[in-house]
């Protein structure tokens, strides 16, 4: 093999390490980012009740995730026993619910418990881990006592029939809907425990509930609040930020709970953004680009090359991410159509392959009717009505991006913004 073209398959692998969670990617991959937004996380969940609950929030993919596991190593110096999880992990995406998200809590509190060695009486350890096998029907009870008596991981059982069985799921959803306070009882009976082992109060902080699809995540936050806040902990919910935008949802919200956000990095002030020759806010640029400088080395990318990646993603990390992995896509591609060249460089023909590759992806399930709102926010810096379910899906999928000034104004996804000028609707 090639040895360039094996190269920019290791590229490519290294801007897979997103979002940051093992300690040697940290070190060698991490950028300062967003040291505001992880002070003030860092500061509401100090100031919360021991049973506060947090919201935070901010496009898909700008880095929530690698701040959220900064966060957890930091609150467990100051003194807070923590689970930190992605619901991706525990659940079958499109089937989440308020439920299997408190059953979700429960089994990696008990988990994290263990593994951790936390001092519980054998006698109350066993209760705990018993209740897990009760459901409404005494056949399935019986089955699932069966299943862990045969030895084994107790937890990689549960998680594995709470990932991947419909059937069990189903069971539980049946089991705990008119029960959900034993739900609640029972992840405050093993926080109790933890608390009363080691002194500390618990943080649950679970991720991805920002990734759900909207139909899936909305009915959970504006049905289910009281059931999904009843446990007598802190937790620290993510949700989609198109969620905090929409009035009714957001007002639910914010009697119950303190929103945070984090804002995407923004590389132009709004009164410049659509300006010819407008200069972007260089600190910003040089953090983002300082990303892919750790993960694509100098002989193999053109330094302006570099630079328009970084502007093309509008700040959004994952974007970032996505440019970065086309690109190499492209010179790989390269290699396997031509097996006799010996030097591809991601220059200005590579980057244009990419960004065609990816405004198709943007393109396909654009209507006509959206193009004209996507016009419309393009032209005024916001949408007609923001809590247009329409334009919250726009939201959601990256269509539409959110900056804040003193007030919040909305841009297009750079991408989405060529596709309109291709269409000559700007």
């Amino acid at each position: 093999m090639n040895d360039l073209y094996q190269r920019y398959i290791d590229t490519y692998r290294k801007l897979n390490l997103f979002p940051l969670l093992k300690s040697d990617d940290i070190e060698r991959f991490r950028i300062t980012h967003s040291a505001e937004t992880l002070a003030r996380l860092r500061s509401a969940i100090v100031a919360s009740e021991a049973n506060g609950k947090l919201i935070f929030t901010g496009h898909r993919g700008c880095g929530k995730t690698t701040l959220l596991n900064e966060l957890a190593l930091e609150v467990r110096k100051r003194g807070l026993f923590v689970e930190f999880f992605s619901i991706a992990n525990m659940v079958e995406m499109s089937d989440v619910n308020h439920i299997n998200i408190l059953y979700a809590i429960a089994l990696r509190l008990l988990r994290r418990a263990i593994r951790n060695e936390v001092p519980i009486p054998e006698s109350t350890r066993e209760s705990l881990k018993s209740w897990f096998t009760q459901t409404k029907s005494v056949t399935y009870t019986d089955q699932l006592k069966k299943e862990t008596a045969l030895g084994g991981d107790f937890f990689k059982v549960f998680t594995a029939k709470l990932q991947k069985e419909d059937s069990f799921r189903q069971e539980i959803k049946e089991t705990y809907e008119r029960r959900v306070s034993e739900l609640a009882q029972h992840i405050d009976l093993i926080a109790a425990a933890i608390q009363t082992a080691t002194g500390k109060e618990v943080l649950v902080i679970i991720d991805d509930l920002d990734k759900l699809d909207l139909g899936v995540v909305e009915p959970i936050f504006r049905d289910n609040i009281n059931a999904l806040f009843s446990p007598q902990i802190r937790i620290l919910f993510t949700i989609p930020i198109a969620v905090v935008r929409e009035p009714e949802l957001v007002e639910i919200l914010e009697t119950q709970s303190s929103i945070l956000l984090l804002s995407v990095t923004k590389f132009f002030t709004r009164d410049a953004s659509h300006q010819p020759d407008a200069q972007p806010i260089e600190a910003n640029v040089a953090r983002l680009q300082s990303m892919l400088e750790k993960r694509i080395d100098a002989d193999l990318i053109e330094p302006d090359v570099l630079r328009q990646m970084v502007l093309l993603s509008g700040g959004v990390l994952r974007e970032l991410v996505r440019l970065g992995q086309e690109c190499c896509r492209e010179c790989m591609l390269r290699f396997e159509l031509e097996p006799e060249i010996r030097d591809v460089k991601i220059d200005g023909e590579i980057l244009a392959a990419a960004v065609r590759e990816l405004r198709k992806q943007y393109a396909r399930p654009l209507g006509n009717n959206l193009y004209e709102l996507l016009r419309q926010t393009y032209e005024s810096f916001t949408p007609p009505d923001t809590g247009d379910p329409k334009f919250l899906e726009l939201l959601h999928g990256l269509y539409v991006l959110e900056y804040e000034n003193d007030d919040l104004w909305y841009d297009l996804h750079p991408l989405v913004t060529d596709l309109l000028k291709r269409k000559n609707l700007i």
